[in-house]
């Protein structure tokens, strides 16, 4: 009888344990750039995970389901992921693929993560290879001053003038585009969803092609809309540097010794056609 109640409360354990997981991941689609950010992420970390795709229902409690498994750090991809989980602030939670993730005041102290936008120093390299030196940005505090604020102190020491037009809802973006008028030779897009949203993208090129400059871009997504240069962070070695993030709180560390991050990997996809029709320089040297 003793040995038959034992059998009996194994199996009730075993699915309790099977569910309980060091890392709980909140992946906001089945979207491909998500998919190798998750690849990447499980390519360097191996602890026990329990996967959640947001789109996959039409509601989700994440705070009841946090409570419930208790993960001892939480990996949110993409923005939705990332905007659900905000209240949840006594476990750590570490951002990849999101473009909402920033490194001011706005972000809460439990929260850390790789940002969407390569480190300022690439992008100088780069106008230089495409010689403009008067470079328009459309931005918002909240989501990008603190790397405008580092982009602007790398921006002096390469010689290169950023022309910044501030906003604080997308309603503004265009005509703050208009004021670039004779003022830049090109402009950068950042990955800063108050001022590029899908209602705004059309503002940017339509300025460009009106003004016959180019656009030099975070993704490779916008060649086909006509950016002359794309400087696309590496979404698996992204996943990978979350990795090591989750990792590290995992062995003891807190978000505070973990700040936001630059993506380590980038590839430079350069639009031939735009190049040639603007008739701009590029050198690689």
């Amino acid at each position: 009888m003793k040995t038959l109640l034992l059998l009996m409360l194994a199996s009730w354990l075993i699915p309790v344990q099977v569910l309980a997981a060091d890392v709980l991941i909140v992946q906001s689609s089945r979207l491909s750039g998500y998919r190798e950010a998750l690849k990447g992420f499980r390519n360097t970390c191996t602890a026990s995970s329990h996967s959640i795709v947001l789109e996959d229902y039409s509601e989700t409690d994440i705070s009841r389901i946090v409570r419930e498994e208790q993960p001892a750090v939480i990996l949110a991809i993409g923005d939705s992921a990332l905007m659900t989980l905000k209240k949840i602030r006594r476990v750590p939670i570490v951002s990849v693929m999101a473009l909402n993730l920033a490194s001011g005041n706005s972000t809460p102290a439990n929260i850390t993560g790789v940002r969407m936008t390569v480190s300022p120093e690439r992008y100088m390299n780069l106008f230089k290879a495409f010689q403009v030196r008067k470079v328009g940005i459309v931005f918002s505090q909240g989501r990008s001053g603190a790397y405008i604020k580092r982009a602007r102190q790398t921006a002096e020491r390469a010689g290169i003038n950023l022309v910044l037009r501030e906003v604080h809802n997308p309603r503004q973006t265009p005509s703050q585009l208009s004021t670039f008028r004779g003022n830049v030779d090109s402009l950068w897009l950042l990955p800063d969803a108050t001022a590029m949203t899908r209602e705004t993208v059309d503002a940017f090129f339509l300025f460009a092609m009106e003004q016959s400059k180019p656009i030099f871009a975070f993704s490779d997504v916008y060649l086909a809309y006509g950016a002359a240069a794309a400087l696309e962070a590496d979404r698996f070695t992204m996943g990978k540097q979350a990795g090591d993030m989750v990792n590290r709180l995992l062995g003891g560390a807190s978000t505070a010794d973990l700040p936001v991050e630059d993506p380590r990997s980038a590839s430079l996809k350069i639009n031939q056609s735009v190049i040639r029709k603007l008739g701009i320089a590029y050198s690689s040297d």
